[in-house]
Order: C-alpha cells, then sequence, then structure tokens
C-alpha cells in the first residue's frame, strides 16, 4: 500500500511539473526537423518564435532557432535549453513562414533550409579584421533618364505596402539599373539582388551614392567577419538596402518594402548543389509574405516571367524607347569559306577592316583548350575514361584535360579503339582560336579564359587588360566580366550551335539571352557576327531583329505542344550509388497515372561516380510531390545510394 502511495505521488509531480513547464521546438541549421525542449521557466517570456536560441545537441551545445511552442511530449528524456540570446527575434515571421514554404515545396528539411537561409555567422558571430571593407569597383556609370509616369505604378505599390510584382522589360541594361536607382532612391528595407559578384562591383558606386552608409553588401566571397558585420549592421536596421547575389534574398530586416531582382532571367539564380532553389522565385514569395514589393528586370525576361506577365499575374513595364543598336549578321557555315576550324573568311574579313581603323574586335567561342583528338580511321574521339565525354588537347602543356571532372593525361600517339596512328586535331577552342588569329591577322590577340585568368587579383585587371588590347578572345568568362557598353567595333560569336545543341529544354532561350548580351557590348553602329551551320533555326529569325516578343511566343507554342514549363511542372531525382534497382524504379514508374516519367538516363559525376536520372513531368504540382515522395520513400535506408531531388530544374 505504501509503495502504492508513492507511486502515486511521484505521478502527480510529474503532471504538476509538465503542467507549468514549457516546451519549445528548436530548429538547427542542419539537415534535420525541428527537435524539442524544455524551457526553464525564467527564459519562457523571451521564448518567441525567430530567437536564437543554445541547446544540447548531441554531446555539444549548439545554436538554433526557436520555431515556437510545442506540445508537452510522451517521452520524460527532453533536455533544456541553456540559454536565448538577444532582445529580439533573429528572423521575423514572414522569414519563418518562408522557411516553412521553402521546405514543403522543394521537399528538404527544415534544418537544410535553415542553413541556406542564414549563413554560420549569423549564429555564431566573427569579428572582421582591420583594413578597409571597401571592395576595388570600376569607373562610374552613367544613368540615363527615365520617365517617371512609367514607373508610378510601382512607386504607388510601394507606398501602399501592398503586394505586387512588376516585370520591367528594359531596351538596354543601362535603362534597367537607370529605372532601379529612380525607385530604389528614398526608400528603406530594400534587397537588390544581381546574379553575379561582379555584377556588385559594377553598380556599387552608384548605389552606395543613394544609399551611404546605409548600404549593406551579402554574397558568398565575404570573409567571415565582414559577413558577421554585416548581418549585425542589418539587425541593427543601420543597413537597410541590402545588395547581394542569390542568398541575399534571405536577408534578416525587419521590413521590406521591395524587393529588386536584376538580370532575372540569369540561371546563376538559381542554386545548383544541396537545397536547389531558385532566388527569383524566392524573392517573389518572401514578397507576398512580407506585403512588399517586387519588381523583376531584364532585357531579356525569362520565358516564365513573360508568360506570367501575359496572364496578368505580373504587371509588364515595357519603356517606349528606340535604342540604336549593332547590325546582327547570320553567318552560314554551309556555304562559307572558312579560314580555321570555328573561322570564317566573313568574320576574319570584318576584323582586319577593324584593324585598319584602330578599332576594337571581340572572338567569343563556348570551349577551353586548343582542339579535340579524332582518328582519321575509325573517328574515334579521345573522351574521358571517368566522364565519357570529349577530351580537349591544350598545348601550352601537350596535356589532354577533362574540362568536366578535371582530370588531365598524356596525349597518345595512337587510336585506343583501333590502335591507328592517324591521330589529328579537329574543332578549336580559344587557344587554337588565338593562334589562328595571330597567323591571319597578324596581331597579337588577347585570350581570356579560366585557364588563362585563375587569381583573384587577374580578375580585378580584367577590364584595363581588355580596354589595352585590339582583339579579345575568350567564353563566358569574358561577357560576365564586362559590364560597359560600346567596348567593341565588333564581335563574332564562333560557335553558337554548341549551345543549341545542349540536352536542356532551355537551351535556345538561354542562346537568346547569350546573344542579346554579347549585343551589349558592340557599339551601336558596329556589327555582331553569329556563325552557324543551322541557320534555319527560328532563333536566328528572332535574333537578327531583335524581336524578343515575338521569340518569346514562339517558344511558348513548342513548350505547350510538348508540355514543358510553364505549363508543367518539372523534378529530376537523381540516384547515386551502387544500391540503385532500375527494375524497382520501373515498378513505380507503371504504377503512375496522369505523370510523364523520362528516363532513367546514365551519366557521371565530377568525381566519375555514376548517376541515374528521371525527370517528373506533370501539370499538377501536388501529384508531382506524391510521386517525389514515393520515390523518395522507396529508397529510404539504402546505404550506398544517395538521392536528390530537383524541382523547377
Amino acid at each position: 500500500m505504501h509503495l502504492q502511495v508513492v507511486a502515486l505521488l511521484l505521478c502527480f509531480h510529474q503532471f504538476v511539473l509538465k503542467s507549468i513547464m514549457e516546451f519549445i521546438d528548436v530548429l538547427f541549421p542542419i539537415n534535420l526537423g525541428p527537435l524539442t525542449y524544455r524551457c526553464p521557466l525564467h527564459l519562457i517570456d523571451r521564448a518567441i518564435p525567430g530567437m536564437l536560441v543554445s541547446a544540447p545537441l548531441k554531446k555539444k551545445i549548439t545554436k538554433g532557432l526557436i520555431l515556437g511552442r510545442s506540445t508537452c511530449p510522451a517521452t520524460n528524456e527532453i533536455k533544456d535549453i541553456i540559454e536565448i540570446h538577444g532582445e529580439s527575434p533573429l528572423i521575423g515571421e514572414p522569414l519563418l513562414q518562408l522557411l516553412d514554404w521553402m521546405a514543403d515545396y522543394y521537399l528538404a528539411s527544415k534544418g537544410l533550409v535553415l542553413k541556406n537561409m542564414l549563413p554560420g555567422e549569423a549564429f555564431i558571430r566573427v569579428k572582421p579584421r582591420k583594413g578597409s571593407s571597401r571592395q576595388k569597383i570600376h569607373p562610374d556609370i552613367s544613368l540615363l533618364d527615365v520617365d517617371e509616369k512609367i514607373l508610378s505604378g510601382i512607386k504607388a505599390s510601394i507606398s501602399e505596402k501592398e503586394y505586387r510584382t512588376f516585370l520591367i522589360h528594359a531596351p538596354t541594361s543601362s535603362h534597367e539599373l537607370s529605372c532601379l536607382m529612380k525607385i530604389v532612391e528614398w526608400h528603406k528595407g530594400v534587397i537588390i539582388l544581381v546574379p553575379e559578384i561582379a555584377h556588385i562591383n559594377h553598380i556599387v558606386p552608384v548605389i552606395r551614392e543613394l544609399a551611404g552608409e546605409r548600404l549593406c553588401i551579402l554574397h558568398g566571397r565575404l570573409s567571415k567577419g565582414r559577413r558577421s558585420e554585416a548581418i549585425e549592421k542589418i539587425l541593427s536596421g543601420e543597413g537597410n538596402i541590402v545588395l547581394g547575389t542569390r542568398s541575399a534574398i534571405f536577408a534578416p530586416l525587419k521590413s521590406v518594402s521591395m524587393i529588386a531582382v536584376m538580370h532575372e532571367h540569369n540561371s546563376s539564380y538559381k542554386q545548383e548543389d544541396g537545397l536547389r532553389y531558385n532566388g527569383r522565385d524566392i524573392a517573389v514569395m518572401r514578397g507576398y509574405l512580407e506585403k512588399s514589393t517586387v519588381v523583376l528586370s531584364s532585357i531579356c525576361p525569362s520565358i516564365e516571367s513573360f508568360y506570367n506577365a501575359k496572364r496578368g499575374k505580373y504587371t509588364l513595364i515595357r519603356p517606349d524607347i528606340s535604342v540604336k543598336r549593332p547590325r546582327i549578321k547570320i553567318v552560314d557555315l554551309r556555304h562559307e569559306k572558312r579560314l580555321g576550324p570555328n573561322l570564317s573568311k566573313t568574320v576574319i574579313d570584318a576584323s582586319a577592316a577593324c584593324i585598319k581603323k584602330d578599332e576594337r574586335a571581340m572572338f567569343l567561342i563556348n570551349r577551353r583548350g586548343y582542339s579535340m583528338l579524332q582518328c582519321r580511321d575509325c573517328s574515334h574521339i579521345e573522351t574521358c575514361q571517368k566522364c565519357n565525354i570529349p577530351l580537349i588537347f591544350h598545348k601550352e602543356d601537350k596535356s589532354l584535360r577533362c574540362h568536366y571532372c578535371g582530370s588531365i593525361s598524356t596525349v597518345s600517339d595512337i587510336c585506343r579503339r583501333c590502335s591507328s596512328f592517324s591521330i589529328e586535331l579537329i574543332g578549336g577552342g580559344t587557344q587554337r582560336i588565338e593562334e589562328d588569329i595571330k597567323k591571319l591577322l597578324g596581331i597579337e590577340p588577347v585570350r581570356l579564359d579560366s585557364d588563362k585568368i585563375r587569381k583573384k587579383v587577374e580578375l580585378e585587371g580584367i577590364h584595363e587588360m581588355i580596354r589595352a588590347e585590339a582583339i579579345i578572345i575568350g567564353t563566358k568568362l569574358l561577357t560576365k566580366r564586362i559590364f560597359e557598353t560600346g567596348e567593341f567595333a565588333m564581335a563574332a560569336v564562333l560557335n553558337t550551335d554548341m549551345n543549341l545543341h545542349l540536352p536542356d529544354f532551355r537551351s535556345t532561350e538561354k542562346t537568346y539571352h547569350e546573344l542579346l548580351s554579347v549585343s551589349e557590348k558592340i557599339r551601336s553602329d558596329g556589327k555582331l557576327f553569329i556563325q552557324t551551320w543551322m541557320p534555319q533555326n527560328y532563333l536566328f529569325r528572332f535574333i537578327k531583329n531583335y524581336d524578343y516578343s515575338g521569340f518569346c511566343d514562339e517558344e511558348l507554342a513548342r513548350r505547350k505542344k510538348m508540355s514543358y514549363p510553364p505549363y508543367s511542372k518539372l523534378a529530376i531525382i537523381t540516384f547515386k550509388g551502387r544500391d540503385y534497382d532500375d527494375e524497382k524504379v520501373r515498378g513505380v514508374v507503371k504504377r503512375m497515372a496522369d505523370l510523364e516519367i523520362l528516363g532513367p538516363s546514365l551519366s557521371f559525376s565530377k568525381k566519375g561516380q555514376k548517376e541515374y536520372t528521371l525527370l517528373l513531368k506533370t501539370p499538377s504540382k501536388k501529384k508531382l510531390h506524391s510521386a517525389v515522395m514515393e520515390f523518395l520513400k522507396m529508397f529510404e535506408g539504402y546505404k550506398d545510394l544517395k538521392v536528390s531531388v530537383a524541382i523547377d530544374p
């Protein structure tokens, strides 16, 4: 009887304790969901969602965020939180809602989303080193006069603190920046996204002139100290204009009046590793949750944004400005005399004319190295044994390199397939073009590609290098680093077809974007030469006349016919490892109705590991998510298999 009374008293004591205790859910920046902890009575009043907290995790004290109060857990093995830091939440309710939405939409754990939202310096502060935090910047930018009437709707939306998304289809990048500066001028709580760090350095002088010390810069290459300093400035309210790359969309501003996404078409807004989100899409969702205005802008908006504007989901702003542009000439390589693997007589003659006038020319080819090796007898092209893609010959050190996994091998005298000695160089990369131009034009060109420019200091000096030389040869790196317009009298894109042949339903759209970007580097009275073996492709009909609206209509019609975005939702599931079961996958595929599944296709990772990829396609977001969840559940617990998912690839 005595033991029963003791037991009853213990149960009553536990009940009383639980009734006066508070439990909270804490989220850590690791690939886990929230965990439940006890909150001591003296900390209950400060246990607000978004607060920074220290709590035991495994055998360490780790910092995380409070998500909210929790129900009484069934288990008694609940640990206490150690401390709640600060007087106000690290992130507010809209960012917490965004975290929930991203976890649901991208089918990811909330901890992984938090890890992508906030850098480590948000949890553990780092003191910046002494010295100037200012970066080297490019020369002054001249802003253009903008008719403020076309921006009145945006300004009204900001003043009324309502959610709306605007799409500015600017005639030039200068107009795009000038429009944005007119809007940002007097506002607080602004996030400005740009696709590349180089863009930040380019426009910093203009924005700093408007914002002064209110400007905070966020990007992945900041030192830990500088990033920590920027976050503290934002949290204190001193910094209320944030300029940065993709991840700056998560800047913990207390109040957001406007979010601007410049060059919104750029693929750099997509994160390709880990949580594969699109910064542009997150900007629109954060604007919705913050009840703020979103301004997307570009000289060639993405097909998805153009479609949303046609449907009335976005408000389209297209300044009625007549702009003189360089003439575009499509060079048909089927009927052209060629003076090298990638050089037509038309392009060389135009270059010679530029040199005679002391003018400057630019050559672009999206292939580094010198050329590829092919056997004349069996047509075999030397490929990487790990990745199964063509190896590129580099003449400087006489090596064969894989531009995918980075492996380097020596050049063989015989063909690996048929043992023939008839090995020849075919095609041409930047090194081959450099050599051919030297011979044909009698001038020393400057080659700018990632093989040539590797150091940060060299990248910073690229503008001085470009201005000093008459002939420049480069890859995409070159166009990403040149921002001033009218730098060249002519440009020639030498291997356009390579981009069009990429296994990507957006390849034609991306090629248009790149060509239009190149055209901006040329004087208005200059010329852009586009070499191709397939001039009948619809892209060239539209790019020749700068008819981007017509191109978008044509592209939308083609995508609708094939049921590609924006007319469907896509997911890519990638399986890496030895436990991949093709029969099991095909069994699941057969059970799924109203869902198109392409694959699995086999490829190789940069480490030479086999990858199997499935593409899922359906008009229904709900069906897409259900199908992905079934695949993830099916392969749960496989030891030697890593499954990753990309929603809206």
